[in-house]
């Protein structure tokens, strides 16, 4: 455990990529988002609806999705944090093993943080009305749009989630370069028409569309960890023999 923890503040020695470039994306996406609500007719007077145009006092938020950035940007920071550290830390006799599962560990611990700081920023604006301007920023609908203890849970794997399938990537590379980036690319779209054509041809779309119309955020939150453990042991199989 202290070699992780020992590799984790390896990662921090330069403690702005991964905690702050972040929240300076985020916030420069929100603040863009907030003037053009404050400026914009939706915001504040007329909304254009599926019905027609509605009074502000009868209208819905509008959704913006600019807290995807966050979610986008902790994919890149895993894959960067393989690429830019694995060789010198190798150097200094760390092992394959430790220096992963300090990584992960890091990408965890960061994960759960800034999912708290999500879910405690989606209560303000909730309380807020939506910061004064009608607007949901931090509430996607189903995903992240239940009670902030959920939004927390459901931020933090799915945060782990990208960082530990960023850091794959970067093991991917070092090991294969381009070429492996590539054939793994090319390898998970096989799969997803494999399983896209399996599914047409035992008929059952409708029963794959009800499992998932019927599926909770909790649920899926879930399923997205489930999938965030394979991605960590496909990581695994692959530094064995990353190449540095």
């Amino acid at each position: 455990m202290k070699t992780w923890r020992d590799v984790a503040r390896y990662h921090l020695v330069v403690p702005w990529a991964p905690l702050l470039i972040p929240w300076a994306i985020l916030s420069g996406s929100f603040v863009v988002n907030w003037v053009i609500f404050d400026l914009s007719p939706y915001g504040h007077h007329i909304v254009m609806t599926s019905h027609g145009p509605v009074s502000v006092q009868d209208a819905t938020h509008g959704y913006t999705g600019g807290v995807a950035s966050i979610y986008i940007l902790f994919l890149i920071i895993g894959l960067n944090l393989v690429g830019r550290s694995l060789p010198f830390a190798l150097s200094l006799g760390v092992s394959r093993r430790s220096y992963y599962a300090g990584s992960a560990a890091l990408g965890v611990a960061l994960a759960v943080a800034d999912g708290l700081v999500l879910a405690g920023l989606q209560a303000v604006e909730r309380a807020t009305d939506g910061w004064g301007v009608r607007m949901f920023f931090f509430r996607v609908p189903y995903f992240l749009a239940g009670p902030w203890y959920l939004t927390w849970l459901t931020s933090s794997v799915a945060l782990a989630l990208l960082f530990v399938y960023g850091m794959w990537y970067g093991l991917i590379y070092r090991r294969w370069s381009l070429y492996g980036v590539a054939a793994f690319v090319i390898a998970q779209l096989a799969v997803v028409v494999a399983v896209a054509l399996l599914v047409a041809g035992a008929d059952a779309w409708s029963s794959v569309g009800s499992f998932f119309t019927g599926l909770t955020a909790a649920g899926l939150t879930g399923l997205l960890a489930v999938l965030a453990v394979l991605l960590l042991a496909g990581g695994q199989a692959t530094i064995r023999r990353a190449t540095v």
